[in-house]
């Protein structure tokens, strides 16, 4: 009844696109936003919330679903700065990852460094963090993370880390002390040949609900940790990812078109963020690289990572996730037109645009969205000018005082 209730609602608030001069002027699950970057400068009411995929068609492996992905999650406009440090580096998001989580996305790519006699999330220089490209200790978002699991017994979560901890088990410690052990997915359960995930319902039954990868081969055997590439393919990310008609796999992955590995993470977002492209990137070019990267591996993602993932003209990346996840899971045009139970290709008809307002995605928890203070009823963002003016010579600076390059995106 929940998710006939949750589907009503959807196909009756029809107002994504609609006109709007504040976000009360549009329906649950969304805001009032523009997109000047793609001349769009009239104010409309835009989708900020996924449909989790498992509250329309539950039960299937893991691996059969697609979930969205913040990239750098913890790079948040407005993150708290250190005290008397000026924060000098980039933002990849504009809500809290707890905010992240209730608005549907379940995969948080966090950079981890060895900083202050502690484990910091960080954008940063070869392997070390400064105190301009420290964000926060990596405990307080994992308690983040580990909140949302209690609160919500049915969902779960993916962690995705760029490791530069060598402190000895840092990394198991960590997640201990957060008390995220109790939802551990043991590495010994993950599937080694490319064969299915176990199901959604068997990883809430075992609560094995948070799966953890590190970039370190070494950690597995070491802290039990997976090595990410051992267990999923990956596109290239920056740059070489947004490239039209082009797909490359990332040069620690296998092949786009291994079959030795169940999982595929897609990339899409540039090297250098820029918060007022994000909603021109996330309409058509987001929907010509996902059928550009299916040509190249044969697969569509399972996880699909972006910045800025409410930035859009009106759908963006979450009608994205809805058509992948309709194809895959039944056989429809999109998410919403999948009737659970039935036979593939058995759809309900859906108006166009296949979006719509959502007051709740699975039943158990409800979403908000919420954008950093200074982004909050933001109509125009800041544009290239910034990118010019701010990031190019502060890449310049660092380079020149610090003598290194930028690693990691």
């Amino acid at each position: 009844m929940e998710i006939a209730r949750f589907l009503l609602l959807f196909l009756l608030n029809l107002d994504v696109l609609e006109a709007c001069t504040a976000a009360t002027d549009c329906g649950s699950g969304l805001y009032c936003g523009n997109c000047p970057a793609s001349g769009k400068n009239q104010p409309v009411c835009t989708r900020g919330q996924a449909i989790v995929p498992t509250s329309v068609i539950n039960g299937l492996p893991f691996n059969k679903y697609t979930w969205l992905v913040t990239h750098n999650s913890f790079s948040i406009v407005d993150a708290p700065q250190l005290d008397g440090v000026q924060r000098l580096t980039f933002y990849n998001q504009e809500d809290t990852v707890t905010n992240q989580l209730r608005n549907g996305v379940r995969g948080l790519m966090l950079d981890m460094y060895d900083f202050q006699n502690d484990i910091w999330l960080c954008h940063s220089f070869r392997g070390q963090c400064f105190n301009f490209t420290a964000f926060q200790p990596a405990i307080n978002t994992l308690r983040e993370v580990e909140a949302f699991l209690t609160e919500n017994p049915t969902e779960i979560v993916t962690i995705i880390i760029e490791d530069y901890v060598h402190t000895p088990k840092g990394l198991i410690t960590l997640f201990t002390n957060a008390g995220l052990d109790k939802y551990w997915f043991p590495v010994s359960k993950m599937p080694k040949k490319g064969e299915d995930w176990p199901t959604v319902t068997d990883m809430v039954q075992q609560n094995h609900r948070l799966l953890v990868f590190s970039s370190i081969a070494s950690k597995e055997a070491e802290e039990g940790i997976a090595y990410q590439w051992k267990y999923m393919l990956e596109n290239e990310p920056g740059d070489p990812g947004v490239v039209p008609g082009s797909c490359p796999n990332r040069r620690e992955s296998k092949p786009l078109r291994s079959r030795s590995s169940s999982l595929f993470l897609q990339n899409y977002f540039p090297t250098y963020p820029v918060e007022a492209e994000a909603c021109k990137e996330h309409a058509n070019p987001l929907f010509n690289m996902i059928s550009t990267c299916y040509k190249a591996s044969g697969i569509l993602p399972n996880f699909l990572a972006v910045n800025f993932y409410m930035r859009s003209e009106g759908g963006g990346v979450f009608d994205a996730l809805d058509k992948i996840n309709g194809q895959t899971l039944c056989g429809c045009s999109t998410l919403a037109a999948c009737q659970a139970g039935a036979p593939p290709g058995t759809c309900k008809s859906i108006p166009a645009p296949n979006t719509g307002s959502m007051s709740s995605t699975s039943g158990s928890f409800t979403g908000s969205v919420q954008f950093s203070k200074s982004s909050a009823s933001r109509v125009h963002s800041p544009n290239l000018l910034v990118l010019w003016l701010f990031y190019l010579p502060l890449l310049a600076f660092l380079k020149t005082t610090i003598n290194t390059h930028l690693i990691g995106f």
